[in-house]
């Protein structure tokens, strides 16, 4: 059975407590040599100003692996904002770019590295000739958008054969629309949505000469903070991809966004729970839970299965707090980033395991969970993980399915298994909270809560069904009237339960 229930726990001391490889955002300015006329000069201020005032914020380098006396090449080097600082780590940098005055400018201000090779090249020429498996990092930053999409395809399979195994990509886009505001005649930017990269990247094999296969798993995906801050910006992008071989298994993520969570499967659960989430209840139970929350202008918040982002929205539009989403599925930070776009409130997003993930102590003043945490199976070492990055008086609030104490049933507890899920009794779950160093853990089985919703829900599907089909299939709403009558025996049969904390 289900069993819901509210726990509110404090965390206290003492109390609760391109154009091919170009230079510059040509989403912002575009590059133009000085002509005698002096048109030139004028584009070429503006692009300096640019430059000078987003100079400023390097917050992309955190997102990279370390590359401590390793070989990166940088794509679209420019006059050099990152060669520099890449260098400073590096055991050698292979600067490109195929404005051979811009590159010229990033020689003159970086060669005093020792370590930096200068080249003036077209990334997308068959020309370019950059030994196979010789490097441990590819950085980019603004450089895919220039490009068009025959040419990013092969430029990312070029990169992945360029690249050692273990090695990274990563590159920084501005997705869906402009972020300045300059007037310009010309404008070659490309503003793709986020998936038309990441299903690229995920499409990408690279084969040895022995033939070995080897594909690029995602590491990091996500909003470039400083945007989203300054801006209440998503459009600017970054991912991380290191390159494996084909036969490691990556299981869960793959179950989720080619099984449990794959495009077609979100959205019939946005259907059934309401525009923006993927939790029971929707935006009724994210009201009711966040209102206990006491959440101030201005507080962060770090959700932990953020789905496609609606509780986020509703936190930060409704509260002013800054929130950051993370979720283990791609495809549902990709839905999340998309509805994010002309919001215009402080919520960014990032493909990310809680579990490997690591923040500053006393970063967040929340940290909120929807269904999430029974994927988990060290729970007490993430607790531990919520009570460090909280900030002292900080809050976490969780919803989760739980089980019955005693032994389950055979049919449940291989239920159980084929899930892979890790379930406890609602006092264990609230114990392990407690002992993580949580005070007043407050755990409440709110069982009839989640039947009646269950009920609701279901009554809903099936009283509209004519239109679900008119856009999901009979097999999408079998499985969905299949799964809510499957859970509402579960839950009546007293097997499983479901509380919120």
């Amino acid at each position: 059975m289900q069993q819901r229930g509210l726990a509110h726990n404090r965390r206290s001391r003492g109390f609760s407590r391109s154009r091919r490889a170009t230079t510059t955002d040509m989403d912002a300015v575009a590059v133009q040599p000085v002509t005698a006329n002096g048109m030139g000069e004028v584009e070429r201020k503006a692009q300096r100003s640019y430059w000078e005032e987003h100079s400023k914020d390097l917050t992309v380098l955190s997102v990279l692996p370390s590359y401590k006396g390793k070989s990166v090449l940088e794509l679209g080097a420019g006059i050099g904002r990152f060669t520099g600082e890449l260098a400073k780590e590096a055991g050698h940098v292979l600067a490109l770019d195929f404005i051979e005055s811009v590159i010229k400018k990033n020689e003159n201000i970086n060669g005093h590295h020792k370590n930096i090779t200068f080249m003036c090249a077209d990334v997308t020429s068959p020309d370019l000739k950059i030994e196979d498996n010789s490097i441990d990092l590819i950085f980019s930053n603004w450089l895919l958008m220039y490009l068009s999409d025959e040419e990013v395809e092969k430029l990312v399979a070029r990169m992945a054969k360029w690249l050692k195994v273990g090695g990274h990509i990563f590159f920084r886009e501005s997705c869906f629309h402009q972020s300045g505001d300059s007037k310009r005649k010309v404008n070659p930017t490309h503003y793709r949505e986020p998936r038309f990269y990441t299903k690229v990247f995920k499409e990408c094999h690279s084969y040895d000469k022995d033939g070995g296969s080897y594909e690029l798993s995602l590491e990091a995906c996500k909003c470039i903070g400083a945007y989203v801050k300054s801006k209440k910006n998503q459009n600017q992008i970054c991912w991380l991809w290191e390159k494996v071989k084909s036969t490691e298994d990556r299981g869960f993520q793959r179950f989720l966004d080619n099984v449990q969570y794959k495009t077609s499967g979100i959205l019939r659960y946005e259907r059934v729970f309401g525009e923006g989430f993927v939790s029971t209840g929707g935006v009724d139970t994210t009201k009711e839970f966040v209102d206990k929350l006491d959440l101030k202008p201005g507080q962060k918040v770090l959700d932990v299965g953020c789905g496609i982002g609606g509780g986020d929205f509703y936190m930060a539009e409704n509260y002013d707090a800054h929130v950051l989403g993370i979720d283990l599925s791609i495809n549902m930070v990709s839905f999340a980033i998309e509805r994010a776009i002309g919001r215009k409130c402080s919520v960014e997003f990032e493909v990310a395991d809680c579990t490997t993930k690591s923040y500053p102590p006393n970063t967040f003043d929340v940290i909120y969970s929807r269904d999430t945490i029974l994927h988990i199976h060290d729970k007490p070492a993430l607790f531990r993980s919520f009570f460090k990055w909280l900030k002292p008086g900080g809050k976490v609030l969780i919803s989760d399915y739980c089980r019955n104490p005693g032994k389950p049933s055979e049919e449940f507890a291989a239920y159980i298994k084929q899930r892979g899920y890790d379930l406890h009794d609602v006092k264990t779950y609230g114990k392990m909270l407690e002992e993580a160093g949580f005070h007043h853990v407050v755990a409440e089985d709110r069982t009839d809560q989640f039947l009646s919703v269950l009920r609701r829900e279901l009554s809903e599907v099936e009283k509209n069904k004519e239109a679900f089909l008119a856009d999901f299939t009979q097999e999408d709403y079998d499985d969905i009237v299949n799964g809510w009558n499957a859970k509402l025996k579960r839950s009546s049969a007293d097997l499983f339960v479901r509380p919120d904390w």
